[in-house]
């Protein structure tokens, strides 16, 4: 990007809640980045959501604190469209001494996944569909947005409404502008069916670079709420009455001809298809966790809210966990519709992924696909309680396939700390924690 006019700029890496931890420099630092000049404590990459230190960690005063090196992703500077002031924003990953990644660094734990592809010279796309509410958290208390046009709280369900989109219509031209500049693919916005949510879909591309997207995404939507005047949040339940917030994970595999392995020329897809999704089922309770990191997230898991409460897939069903969408046969594809909008996006991506390519290691077989309503079927169930997702994350063999050990560790330490110390703050005061940083 041109640097013109900038005089200083961000550096940041993905810390295990999906936050940005890192530092403004001055222009000149640009020269070294590649060098491993700059640094920050390791144990930052798990913060807790209030961006402390966990007291329990190895990576705190066990180990001195140590600092480890932050090198820069091949993404490369993006602008912050949401700051007054042109300014870079450098995405960065976290690195030992020597060089190796920090197991801990939540996009390393998506490059190992991937690399198991690459053995086998596939690679994935993937795509996303993020899910947002914008809100007014002015008050004590948090309310609808305000309709710019008569200053009016917004009400009422409106699915699909234009005239809904069209109400915020500088909000969304600003958002399409800074998507565009940081060369961010948005494509369709719709109106979902809470009180001024909508979902944004993102293209379709290799699946690094969406999970890059989506990270980024998160903040450039956050960023432009906040000049207009709102906030854009992405909190599983923001308010106890109305939808949920969800992303969406839709992915395929290419072959090293650029041929879809889930692709056999009819509706069904190939046994590399289903293998793959035998893998996920495997691993969605398991996994929980990742889909569902924080206290509000389960308030969005429960039956008939459009949010997947069991174990299970099928075609073109929005009711199942597991969808696979009707769509020609070269585009055959999963589906992911469990995680939250209040997810890590190289979480999500690494537990789906990682579990898919063990499914098709192992030749699995899934259950028969269903039909009807997933909600009035007797399936296995999604982990319902946050406890209980934790511990369930710490010792599933199915979690150990896909993650570090280290990093299994650090988010066990991380969720128990945030565990305790929401216990202590009342339900309804829990979004003055989660709404800008999940």
């Amino acid at each position: 990007m041109d640097l013109t006019g900038s005089t200083t700029f961000r550096i940041a890496a993905c810390d295990l809640n999906g936050q940005m931890r890192g530092k403004r420099v001055p222009i000149s630092y640009m020269e070294k980045l590649s060098d491993g000049a700059l640094r920050m404590p390791v144990s930052i990459m798990n913060a807790d959501v209030f961006g402390a230190d966990i007291e329990a960690s190895p990576l705190v005063f066990a180990t001195g604190d140590a600092d480890g090196m932050l090198l820069p992703t091949e993404r490369g500077a993006v602008p912050m469209p949401w700051l007054a002031n042109p300014t870079p924003l450098v995405p960065m990953c976290m690195h030992h001494e020597d060089g190796t990644a920090f197991a801990g660094d939540p996009r390393h734990a998506l490059w190992a996944v991937l690399d198991r592809y690459k053995a086998r010279e596939w690679s994935v796309i993937a795509a996303t569909e993020l899910e947002f509410t914008l809100v007014d958290d002015s008050g004590e208390t948090l309310d609808h947005a305000r309709d710019p046009r008569t200053g009016r709280t917004m009400s009422g369900a409106q699915i699909l409404s234009v005239d809904h989109i069209d109400r915020l219509d500088g909000f969304f031209t600003d958002l399409y502008a800074g998507a565009d500049a940081m060369e961010i693919p948005a494509q369709t916005v719709t109106s979902e069916s809470g009180v001024a949510q909508f979902e944004m879909t993102l293209t379709h591309q290799d699946a690094m670079r969406a999970a890059d997207d989506c990270w980024l995404f998160k903040t450039l939507i956050r960023g432009i709420a906040r000049k207009h005047g709102m906030a854009a949040t992405f909190m599983a339940k923001p308010f106890a009455d109305d939808a949920g917030n969800g992303m969406h994970v839709h992915f395929s595999v290419l072959d090293r001809n650029g041929q879809n392995v889930f692709d056999n020329g009819g509706s069904e897809g190939t046994d590399t298809l289903k293998a793959a999704i035998a893998g996920i089922l495997e691993a969605l309770a398991p996994s929980t966790l990742i889909f569902a990191p924080h206290a509000n997230s389960y308030d969005r898991m429960v039956p008939d809210a459009h949010a997947p409460t069991s174990v299970c897939w099928a075609y073109e069903n929005r009711t199942a966990a597991i969808r696979v969408p009707g769509c020609a046969p070269a585009a055959r594809r999963i589906e992911h519709r469990v995680a939250g909008g209040d997810t890590n996006p190289y979480l999500v991506f690494a537990a789906i992924l990682g579990a898919a390519m063990t499914g098709i290691d192992n030749a699995l077989t899934p259950p028969a696909p269903m039909s009807g309503n997933a909600y009035d079927q007797d399936f296995p169930n999604l982990i319902s309680d946050w406890a209980t997702a934790i511990q369930s994350f710490a010792i599933d063999p199915v979690v150990a396939r896909v993650f570090h050990p280290d990093l299994i560790a650090n988010m066990v330490l991380t969720k128990q700390q945030e565990l305790r110390l929401m216990a202590d703050i009342a339900k309804d005061q829990h979004w003055k924690t989660y709404l800008d940083v999940v």
